[in-house]
């Protein structure tokens, strides 16, 4: 199976390098503007349309297209990456002390098929001073990401805690993926 990551995420590459996957990258230029306000229908929709778009440029349409999309729920508000620093810093400070949903879709698609799903995760903030956030903006760390922050940064200590998969924290719920991508083996 020729697998292509239509993401230019190093933490999705990653994910997928650990699990011994043999793939390509092609980034989506899909443009993550159009929010709903159901977070699990907008991860998914995203993930789906940039699988789409990198599916829909393959001049080979025997490969196998992965597409993912995070995105970080709290209090009925959908975050996705901050635009800037000064909005990483608004939502570092709403995060801050509170418990939020991280929710990662997936798409999978080949010439014979599709597949879509989420995963779900719940994450619990320390209470972080004005310092720890000013000094996480200062490593531009943030930049990119769902939530402004990475589980992964764990110099920071913002989580307290988290329930569910790890890897769908960080952007790519592996362990459901993998069974999905075995789907497309046959």
């Amino acid at each position: 199976m020729q697998l292509i990551l239509a993401s230019a995420s190093p933490r999705r590459k990653e994910i997928l390098q650990k699990e011994g996957y043999n793939f390509q990258i092609i980034s989506s230029d899909y443009d993550e503007k159009s929010f709903t306000s159901n977070p699990i229908i907008t991860a998914k929709t995203f993930a789906f349309e940039k699988a789409k778009d990198v599916f829909n440029k393959l001049e080979d349409k025997n490969a196998v297209v992965l597409g993912a999309d995070t995105v970080v729920y709290l209090k009925g508000e959908i975050l996705g990456k901050p635009i800037d620093r000064q909005d990483a810093k608004r939502i570092l400070k709403n995060l801050s002390g509170n418990k939020h949903k991280v929710i990662t879709g997936y798409a999978i698609i080949s010439k014979d098929k599709t597949i879509i799903g989420y995963d779900k995760s719940t994450v619990i903030f320390n209470k972080l001073s004005d310092s720890q956030i000013e000094s996480y903006l200062d490593s531009n760390l943030y930049i990119g990401k769902a939530g402004a922050y990475g589980i992964q940064d764990g110099e920071f200590n913002f989580v307290k805690k988290y329930k569910g998969s790890m890897n769908n924290i960080i952007g790519l719920p592996i362990e459901k993926i993998k069974k999905a991508l075995k789907k497309f083996d046959k």
